[in-house]
């Protein structure tokens, strides 16, 4: 696809993502929307032995590059896009191929030590690293800034769909509320409500069990000035709660403004 921009989006957004970006399709544009979900598979190699695994399948050239760096390579006459960064972390490798190469591919990082991860196993540790996802942090409730998803917006390029209102929230300092990681003294459900000294200042959007090291972990909007990271917060009547830095977002900061 020489000409074409790949997106890859959530299962539950897709729909209304495609829906969205058709509305803006002019008569004269030589543009069309695709939804290729069926003809994709997706794999994500993250951990400290990542870019072992790598080198080890030859793939090294991209091993030490910058997030977002990608080549295309092939497996057994297929085309393979593997790509810098996965969808948890700035490490790690993102792969992109055909199903009918995915058990090829599989196969292979398995043979190098790949450990497969379960649904369960992932949601674990998206919210222990801090990932906001569709339908949890990434609402209409809750903005792009918000969420700290710095890299997944522009502030120099032409105009876009929501630049205006990003534009005055950088400018004016507008971002109300900030995701942060809540270490907690017990299990709670999503949704529960976050005060401070009896006032409400936020609201709990994922929880996780945890592991062993981590205990009970949850993630949580929190207005910006009514605490900041070491601060400790109550979720529903009695938990206690202690606000951490997440690691997915600690390198996606806030422009300079000098």
């Amino acid at each position: 696809m020489k000409n074409a921009v790949v997106l890859l989006v959530s299962p539950m957004t897709c729909g209304s993502i495609i829906k969205m970006l058709n509305k803006y399709i002019f008569f004269s544009d030589k543009v069309e929307i695709q939804d290729i979900t069926n003809q994709t598979s997706i794999f994500a190699l993250s951990g400290p032995k990542s870019s072992k695994i790598m080198e080890d399948l030859n793939l090294g050239d991209l091993v030490g590059q910058p997030y977002g760096s990608h080549k295309h390579y092939s497996v057994g006459g297929m085309p393979l896009t593997v790509a810098v960064g996965s969808i948890i972390s700035v490490e790690g490798f993102t792969f992109m191929m055909s199903p009918t190469a995915a058990r090829s591919v599989w196969k292979a990082l398995l043979a190098q030590g790949a450990i497969p991860m379960g649904s369960s196993a992932w949601e674990t540790l998206r919210i222990l690293r801090g990932r906001p996802a569709p339908g949890k942090e990434l609402t209409d409730e809750f903005n792009v800034l918000e969420a700290g998803l710095w890299r997944a917006l522009s502030l120099n390029k032409g105009c876009y769909k929501g630049q205006e209102t990003i534009a005055r929230l950088v400018t004016y300092d507008g971002i109300k509320q900030t995701l942060w990681g809540i270490r907690l003294s017990s299990p709670v459900e999503p949704s529960t409500i976050i005060t401070v000294d009896g006032k409400k200042v936020g609201k709990l959007t994922s929880f996780t069990a945890g592991t062993k090291t981590s205990g009970p972990f949850g993630l949580g909007y929190i207005k910006r000035r009514a605490a900041s990271e070491g601060d400790s917060v109550t979720v529903g009547d009695s938990v206690v709660g202690t606000l951490v830095e997440l690691p997915f977002l600690r390198d996606q900061r806030p422009p300079s403004k000098d």
